[in-house]
């Protein structure tokens, strides 16, 4: 990992449809691009820990709080309205719009959790703008995690999913048979109340599983009620809809067409959020993948990221961007405002 440091340039890119999405950047000003995708969905920047695994002396270091969390606005749960807007299509195209405000031509892309789904529907949509993947925690968005993560993991927490299984039932009995499609409706619910609750449930079945690590103890992932109800209506709002990647949209059925685009997959073995399974299979139908799992790790622990920070060192030491970035000239204004099965993946452990 690098040292800590601060973001160079920060803005808001203003879409078509109202919303203002922030934006930062790191780093080297002339360096090889990388764009960071965090996790949730709504899980926002944060604090900024994402630029430690990138070299501020070689890249330019990129991070975006997604539309609806973090700095960009409006919130989710401040415009209910607009929420169907949010989309992973609409994701792909903000990504793209802030690509060309800054004026980058390709960029290494490096996704944690739900942000290695995004990065993965972002290469596949549009592979001539990426130099590398560089994922960690992966996941893919389809129905078989979704329903793992809401209900499979009962396996492993009965008592504790029973809590969550009684509440969502109570709040929204008639929202469907899956436990992501009541807990999206009672986060939508007219009543405030009812949305509270909503939000409490889901943060609380998140603690339960998010580690195994025994010095973990279960309680309120996130310390604000805003924050908790805000990641939990856009977590429900995708999940409930399979990620906005149904059938020949979904990204392991269209792996392949990434061919021999240099990926890295980090994983680790103990991550009962999201199995090692999906890593596996991706990279059993990319050819240019490789996949790290890491022992007595689970969902994106510290060994994980100075992981990752290895791999963008290594793939930005042989891949250039064709075009410099020109973003320092629009600092004024923004200073305002599936394939077929292969041969098992490389693998290492």
């Amino acid at each position: 990992m690098h040292p800590p440091l601060e973001p160079f340039s920060t803005g808001f890119l203003d879409r078509p449809d109202g919303s203002s999405l922030y934006w930062e950047t790191s780093g080297a000003p002339d360096g090889v691009p990388v764009f960071y995708l965090h996790g949730g969905p709504g899980g926002g920047l944060g604090l900024g820990g994402y630029r430690r695994r990138a070299d501020p002396s070689r890249h330019l270091i990129v991070g975006l709080d997604q539309r609806g969390c973090g700095r960009s606005t409006p919130w989710a749960i401040d415009d209910l309205a607009a929420l169907d807007l949010n989309t992973t299509s609409a994701l792909i195209d903000d990504i793209e719009a802030l690509r060309m405000h800054l004026g980058i031509d390709r960029w290494l892309v490096h996704g944690v959790s739900w942000g290695s789904t995004l990065a993965l529907a972002y290469a596949l949509d549009h592979p001539d703008r990426v130099l590398a993947l560089v994922l960690v925690a992966v996941t893919s968005g389809s129905r078989r995690e979704i329903d793992w993560i809401t209900d499979g993991v009962e396996r492993i927490f009965p008592e504790r999913w029973d809590e969550f299984d009684w509440l969502g039932r109570r709040l929204a009995p008639d929202a469907g048979p899956r436990q992501v499609e009541r807990y999206a409706a009672a986060l939508r619910h007219p009543d405030a109340a009812v949305r509270e609750l909503a939000a409490e449930g889901w943060d609380a079945w998140e603690s339960t599983h998010i580690s195994l690590d025994p010095y973990w103890q279960p309680g309120p992932y996130r310390a604000e009620v805003r924050d908790r109800r805000n990641f939990a209506t856009l977590v429900t709002h995708f999940w409930s809809q399979d990620c906005f990647l149904p059938g020949d949209r979904a990204v392991l059925e269209r792996i392949a067409e990434l061919g021999d685009l240099p990926g890295v997959l980090i994983h680790g073995r103990r991550d009962i959020s999201g199995p090692a399974e999906t890593a596996w299979e991706l990279a059993r139908r990319w050819p240019g993948a490789q996949v790290q799992i890491v022992e007595h790790e689970g969902h994106g622990g510290p060994n994980s990221m100075e992981r990752a920070a290895a791999a963008i060192d290594a793939l930005t030491g042989v891949q250039r961007a064709r075009q410099r970035p020109r973003h320092r000239s629009r600092l004024g204004a923004d200073d305002e405002g599936g394939g077929s099965r292969r041969k098992p993946p490389p693998v290492t452990f």
